[in-house]
């Protein structure tokens, strides 16, 4: 007769490959069913972006089958409950995790790889939004192709609050949506500071998972007011591989070394990798550099989250309202969701440590 102690004990040798203790010590193991030869039970994740889903799965079954019976069929159900770290919940209290992209210069995807990361994450089943904190510079409402839309305010407990865009599954907020396309944003810092406040503290952002803050360029008031009233979970550092690039994307990482409260940096994402022609398939041209990425990750001691090659499709798709994420015949969308997958797995481990 097996009993769900049976189950329990082979699965007690199965480890969580990044928070190394096994999944009945974490909680992980719920609902377990057994019907005769049938088993059924629950796998709860830490994210469902989780991009070791299937070792887990395949580990669990092969526990089984050894420490219990190799006859028994067995059927789980992966699933997520998204962990966070926040302790204080004054400042949007219903958003899990908060990931500022950042990088040390413009003009190396920063907004490209936000817009894909916050589509990733969702198409991998989590609850996304994306603040466009660009405020000189604001690209999420074309990116999305909702230029010409403008947030409704609703009440929530006597106050007025903005409700963000939904798009493809995104929640989206920016500058963009509350000035004439054309018009520059010329603000002085408590001009802008005043704005990411009221997107921050007057916004009906509801339940997420993961909010993204697309950040500007640099390191400038902007950061510091962020770094004030939010609090940012962990950091993605975007660079393209060339020297110019990485000396910057090095002064934006220490930026946040130097900040009263550390905020972790996840890891370094790097953008326009290579170069392939359609025509030479099996060709790659590093047009800025090859292995900028590794070494910037290796001197800040942080992974390397994943490497976006030149692709035409990418800025077609942002120019058109359509990130690449989703485009399946985008070469690059696959690995926009490794990068997702990445970023929420070092979460989770940063997470965990808290």
């Amino acid at each position: 007769m097996i009993t769900q102690n049976d189950i329990l004990k082979a699965l007690s040798t199965v480890q969580e490959p990044d928070l190394r203790k096994d999944l009945v010590t974490l909680n992980m193991i719920q609902d377990i069913v057994i019907n005769g030869n049938n088993l059924s039970f629950k796998v709860v994740l830490t994210t469902p972006a989780c991009p070791l889903k299937e070792k887990i799965e395949t580990d669990c079954i092969d526990a089984i089958h050894k420490l219990v019976s190799p006859l028994l069929e067995i059927k789980i159900e992966m699933t997520a409950n998204v962990t966070s770290n926040r302790l204080d919940k004054l400042v949007l209290p219903g958003v899990k995790n908060i990931i500022a992209v950042i990088s040390g210069k413009g003009g190396v995807g920063k907004s490209t790889v936000s817009s894909n990361l916050a589509l990733a994450l969702y198409q991998l089943g989590a609850k996304v939004g994306l603040l466009d904190a660009d405020i000189h510079g604001p690209s999420v409402p074309i990116m999305f192709g909702v230029h010409n839309e403008t947030p409704e305010m609703r009440e929530v407990n006597g106050k007025q609050l903005m409700v963000p865009i939904e798009r493809h599954g995104i929640k989206l907020l920016s500058i963009g949506f509350m000035i004439d396309p054309n018009q520059a944003v010329v603000w002085r810092g408590p001009m802008v500071s005043s704005a990411l406040r009221q997107f921050v503290n007057d916004t009906d952002w509801g339940e997420l998972d993961y909010l993204i803050l697309d950040m500007p360029p640099g390191t400038g008031d902007i950061h510091l007011t962020m770094a004030q009233i939010v609090p940012v979970s962990g950091v993605v550092l975007v660079t393209t591989p060339q020297d110019v690039a990485l000396a910057d994307a090095k002064k934006a990482a220490a930026m946040f070394d130097m900040l009263p409260v550390k905020i972790p940096i996840l890891g370094v994402v790097e953008n326009m990798s290579w170069f392939t022609p359609a025509e030479l398939p099996a060709n790659k041209y590093y047009i800025f550099g090859n292995g900028g990425g590794q070494k910037m990750a290796d001197s800040i001691n942080v992974s390397l989250l994943g490497k976006i090659p030149l692709v035409q499709g990418v800025r077609e798709g942002g120019d058109k309202g359509m990130p690449a994420v989703l485009d399946d015949a985008n070469p690059a969308k696959s690995i926009f969701l490794n990068i997702a997958g990445a970023v929420a797995q070092q979460l989770a481990i940063v997470n965990a440590k808290k």
